[in-house]
């Protein structure tokens, strides 16, 4: 698999989706009403795969691995959003859940990847 397509990368893959997901979730009639924290959590979601692909495309480690932080920056914006959300009634606790559990694992994942483009 040619890792220099950022559409190859797992991690984008899977940003990707929650993305997509929470896109589509959050255009529900409770959201709505809340556009404001609806639009910041869709561009926090949005902004993930956008700097993990902007950041596969740079011409140097360092600079990948700097978008590659922003990525991961956006992914703890998202969850701390999905956490507050449940608190408050805007969104079901299990898909919550699952959202920060999503955030959490791709930002290992991000993590595992700027570790090995920096050592190398």
């Amino acid at each position: 698999m040619d890792t220099r397509d950022y559409r190859n990368l797992f991690v984008w893959q899977r940003a990707r989706a929650l993305a997509i997901a929470l896109c589509r979730a959050t255009g529900q009639d409770s959201f709505r009403r809340e556009l404001g924290f609806r639009d910041q959590m869709r561009r926090a979601a949005i902004s993930v795969p956008s700097n993990i692909a902007e950041g596969n495309e740079r011409g140097s480690d360092r600079d990948c691995a700097r978008f590659f932080y922003f990525a991961k920056g956006s992914l703890a914006e998202l969850a701390t959003q999905a956490d507050i959300a449940c608190a408050i009634g805007l969104l079901d606790h299990g898909l919550g859940a699952q959202w920060i559990a999503e955030c959490d694992e791709l930002g290992r994942m991000l993590g595992a990847i700027i570790r090995s483009r920096l050592d190398a």
